[in-house]
């Protein structure tokens, strides 16, 4: 097939009204199924419409629960109904995951002046205080994944976000923090938990009849007619259901399912579609996973990973997981963590699907824990080898 071709198909295309209705990063007119939840957040935001500093909150919920999709819709509905007196900024904590590079993205968008790299936080920080006063009225700071933030860096931003209404008399800011990680808080100075926990909103899993629902409605946005049928969208949510209720999920695999689709020059998402999309976004997954593990724990995989690459049908216990783990922590002169965190670790990968670990009976030894890798090798090779210590390490 030419360019010409490819062009020319992606122009006429027999699936897509509009692609962009299945990206992650649309928020549609309507969020179903979180009603409570929207209506719960404008009221806490609504006192920001005369002028009043709303209180902090702190948004929890796990991966794909619509609490990204909510922030942003009530604020976007406040900003139009606030008339330019009401301003946000939305910041990934995960893509900007430095104390700088959150404050950087902070004064961009208030038009301050800030390079790159070179300043010292404390200049950063009054640079900041200044532009604020500036600009005048209400800005509420989102900081979406924001446990990326304190658990690489502190919570430093934190707490001067928390308290730069102090050196504030034009302007007013709230911080609203966004995490999947419930134990987060248990990261944070006491005083930084109680200014940024004034308010605290819950978002649960959807369940496989909402994510339908919701898939039935962006296809509706996003396909043409007659492209899906119901029952491919009730498989697809049935997936994501298993993971926990992840919209995140149903969506890019509709998303996927479709590019497919459209790749192959067919007319329906079919099943092997659906099939060929959950197992690309898998691997992606997997590889994504690993990629951002805390050091210690890819060390504990790493171990476990050279355990199965060498060890043939050799079970492997988590005492031989340690040795390993030890073994390699010696070679960067760093200090081995205990056997026990290494259980807590091997846990870990396993509820996330990195590993599997199972318990088996040893007769009158006892009961021991095996390990095996749950993913392709490849893709913990790819995962591991984006850290430079570990792919020397490993020589992957």
């Amino acid at each position: 097939m030419s360019i010409e071709e490819i062009f020319h198909q992606y122009l006429e295309s027999r699936i897509f009204k509009d692609r962009e209705k299945l990206l992650p990063d649309y928020v549609p007119e309507e969020l179903p199924h979180r009603d409570d939840q929207i209506v719960t957040l404008a009221k806490i935001l609504a006192p920001a419409l005369t002028g009043s500093r709303p209180s902090n909150i702190f948004i929890y919920g796990l991966t794909g629960t619509g609490k990204t999709a909510v922030t942003k819709y009530v604020l976007r509905k406040i900003k139009e109904k606030a008339q330019n007196k009401v301003d946000f900024v939305y910041i990934n904590c995960r893509q900007n995951n430095t104390s700088y590079r959150v404050l950087a993205e902070l004064a961009k968008h208030l038009g301050v002046k800030v390079p790159f790299t070179g300043l010292a936080l404390g200049e950063v920080m009054k640079r900041l205080v200044q532009g604020l006063e500036r600009r005048r009225g209400i800005y509420v700071v989102v900081l979406d994944e924001v446990d990326n933030l304190v658990k690489r860096n502190g919570d430093d931003v934190l707490y001067f976000l928390t308290r730069i209404n102090e050196e504030l008399v034009n302007s007013k800011v709230s911080v609203i923090g966004i995490t999947n990680d419930l134990k987060f808080t248990e990261f944070l100075d006491a005083r930084v938990k109680s200014s940024l926990g004034e308010e605290e909103l819950v978002f649960p899993p959807y369940n496989a009849v909402q994510l339908e629902d919701i898939l039935r409605r962006r296809a509706r946005e996003a396909l043409k007619d007659g492209v899906v049928d119901d029952e491919i969208l009730k498989k697809v949510a049935a997936i994501a259901a298993r993971q926990n209720g992840d919209c995140r999920l149903a969506l890019d695999i509709l998303l996927k399912a479709a590019d497919i689709a459209e790749r192959e020059g067919a007319d329906k998402i079919t099943e092997v579609h659906v099939d060929k999309a959950r197992n690309e976004i898998e691997k992606n997954l997997a590889v994504d996973i690993i990629k951002t593990m805390p050091l210690h724990v890819k060390l504990v995989l790493a171990a476990i990973y050279l355990l199965s690459k060498d060890g043939g049908t050799k079970l492997i216990t988590t005492g031989l997981v340690y040795d390993k783990y030890k073994e390699l922590v010696s070679k960067i002169g760093m200090e081995p963590v205990t056997s026990r965190r290494i259980s807590d670790v091997i846990n870990e990968l396993d509820v996330v699907g990195i590993i599997n670990a199972r318990v088996i009976s040893l007769g009158r030894y006892g009961r021991t824990k095996v390990v095996s890798i749950g993913v392709p090798m490849k893709n913990v090779e790819e995962g591991l080898a984006s850290d430079p210590i570990l792919k020397t390490l490993l020589s992957i």
